[in-house]
């Protein structure tokens, strides 16, 4: 009961979360969300931590949902314990950015959990798709929701019916994923950028992670509205001016991240 499912450490102002089933392919038990919900609750109410990195193993960031806990399961164990909602869902209270470092399986739930992070850095080997359509059942933690919204309906009905996997290169493409990188760096080259992030100002941060957030689920004029509010609040900022001001006097700002 106390395996540690998720390992975390910290590098600088980046909170890193790793998956830690290797033998399973890091597949998703409630368990394991349990532990992820924690460890990223943790680090973003963590006033050292700027932006947070989850990562899995070389061969799988996680390869779905575990199949032989749910293969028995009603509709009642699922309604009344809210699978997913209950523990999957935890990253959306996430303020500060995350990102995903993926090489290997991101399959079903793994594939899930990508899209539900704000950017995803793939390793060459990196490998996506949603098959739930193989066990009859269907992408239930945002898939069907989430890779529209990213890659357009058409190539999303083609992975959700047809159970296709994308390699690095055509998530790419179809902008499924940020970048891609050699798997030899993925983890330096995804903590190089979650460094980066992490160290302009925090609340501008969450405020532009909040706005192209709401572009994905509301209509332009609400999306303009909010965004236009969120710039207003950056003038009650202590960061902005900084940074205006630095700018103006041709120097690296010293954000407080206020």
């Amino acid at each position: 009961m106390n395996e540690a499912l998720v390992l975390t450490e910290t590098q600088g102002r980046v909170g890193v979360i790793t998956l830690n089933r290797p033998q399973q392919l890091n597949a998703l038990s409630d368990t394991l969300m349990d532990q992820l919900g924690a460890a990223l609750l943790a680090f973003d109410a963590d006033d050292g931590i700027g932006a947070i990195v989850i990562t899995g193993s070389p061969r799988a960031f996680a390869a779905g949902a575990d199949i032989a806990a749910m293969a028995d399961w009603s509709f009642m164990d699922v309604y009344r314990g809210a699978f997913i909602t209950r523990n999957w869902e935890t990253i959306r209270q996430v303020r500060k950015p995350v990102l995903a470092a993926v090489a290997g399986f991101a399959m079903g739930g793994g594939c899930e959990l990508a899209l539900a992070c704000d950017i995803i850095v793939a390793a060459e080997s990196a490998r996506f798709a949603l098959p739930e359509i193989k066990l009859a059942m269907l992408p239930g933690a945002g898939g069907t929701q989430r890779l529209p919204r990213a890659i357009g309906k058409a190539k999303a009905m083609d992975m959700c019916l047809s159970a296709r996997t994308l390699d690095a290169h055509e998530a790419d493409r179809y902008g499924l994923v940020s970048r891609v990188v050699p798997d030899a760096e993925l983890l330096a080259q995804t903590l190089e950028l979650a460094t980066q992030i992490a160290g302009f100002s925090l609340p501008a941060l969450m405020a532009i992670k909040a706005s192209v957030n709401r572009a994905w689920e509301s209509p332009l004029t609400e999306g303009i509205l909010f965004e236009r509010h969120a710039l207003y609040e950056r003038f009650a900022s202590a960061d902005a001016h900084e940074g205006m001001h630095a700018f103006l006097d041709k120097r690296a700002p010293k954000f407080a991240h206020r």
